[in-house]
């Protein structure tokens, strides 16, 4: 146990590298996207979990009879996912039992050391460390093309947290831990509420709540992963050759389970008369679950091949409820 909060800050982050060795998350995010999968590091290490509606706590860790952790059901995702590497850092780190309530989330925010509690900090630092880790900001800010410039736009901070399974706060103060922007750049994007982002992005569109999330999908996500919960919705932006006839087959979405709410057309500035155009596609999920989106960009009467094609695979079956994990299911679905 580390005895200087420094220390303590310093063992769970090393911790948290050594388990994405691991299990091996750099390797698979850099194959197929999306974020660590907290929820498939606890199963593959064979840590009992349980799903739970508790009351008045986030999580637990218990190391009697067998070491296993709890996390409730009664939170959005990316509460739950932070909880679940929270403790999973307990367990790694070989701690003493912790009942965990939002006190955990109110010490991601401090601006100062908090109490010496260093099997707490660790933990911390741990789930930071797991879920966030500079290696998978840079990934995403490489694929999808952001300078530091944009990750202090709050539109731009509020997508890289949906692609982390983070949320818009935490990842936010990340991204002073981690040096990218300065403290007064990271307290400006806290002055920014997520419905405000999330209001811009669907333009005239009004859901009933905003307690989903808006996804903006372009082509740079192509063959990558989607992680998000069953109210969310995504905004499609995509650039379409429909000067020379070709269309991105929208038909396809609605057959994949969404509804589409919104469909724009958008110019692009310099390219002249017959250019290619800018569609704007807003669809809701219906009862997609998971699998995968994809759309083609072809002449409607023409059978060849696409001009251009997205594939993007998608998990809107979150959050966590009662039973096995989303994780767990995967894989015993992938293993039948």
């Amino acid at each position: 146990m580390a005895t200087s909060y420094a220390g303590a800050v310093r063992n769970g982050t090393m911790a948290a590298s050594r388990l994405h060795r691991q299990v091996e998350q750099k390797a698979l995010i850099e194959l197929r996207g999306g974020n660590v999968d907290v929820f498939g590091a606890i199963h593959a290490l064979d840590l009992p979990l349980l799903l739970r509606p508790l009351d008045g706590l986030l999580g637990a860790f218990i190391r009697d009879p067998v070491p296993g952790v709890l996390i409730t059901t009664l939170r959005p995702m990316p509460i739950q996912r932070f909880t679940a590497a929270h403790e999973l850092g307990h367990y790694y780190l070989q701690h003493q039992p912790s009942l965990d309530d939002e006190t955990i989330l109110r010490r991601m925010a401090a601006t100062s050391a908090p109490a010496a509690d260093y099997q707490e900090i660790e933990a911390d630092a741990f789930a930071i460390g797991f879920m966030m880790p500079l290696w998978l900001i840079v990934w995403h800010c490489e694929r999808q093309g952001w300078t530091a410039e944009n990750l202090a736009k709050p539109g731009t901070a509020y997508q890289l947290a949906l692609r982390l399974g983070a949320s818009y706060k935490a990842t936010c103060l990340t991204l002073g831990r981690h040096n990218l922007l300065p403290f007064q750049r990271v307290q400006d994007l806290l002055k920014t509420e997520p419905k405000q982002v999330k209001s811009a992005l669907l333009v005239s569109y009004q859901p009933r709540d905003y307690r989903g999330d808006v996804w903006l999908l372009t082509e740079r996500d192509a063959n990558t992963r989607i992680d998000g919960s069953r109210n969310d919705l995504f905004v499609l932006r995509l650039a379409e050759h429909s000067g020379g006839g070709y269309l991105w087959n929208i038909d396809q979405l609605r057959a994949s389970g969404f509804a589409v709410v919104g469909d724009a057309i958008e110019d692009i500035d310099g390219e002249g008369v017959g250019g290619p155009v800018m569609r704007r596609v807003t669809a809701a999920n219906l009862e997609a679950g998971r699998g995968t989106i994809q759309l083609d960009e072809r002449r409607p009467w023409d059978p060849d091949e696409p001009l251009a094609r997205l594939a993007v695979d998608y998990d809107f079956t979150g959050p966590e409820e009662i039973g096995l994990s989303r994780a767990e299911r995967r894989i015993l679905l992938e293993a039948a």
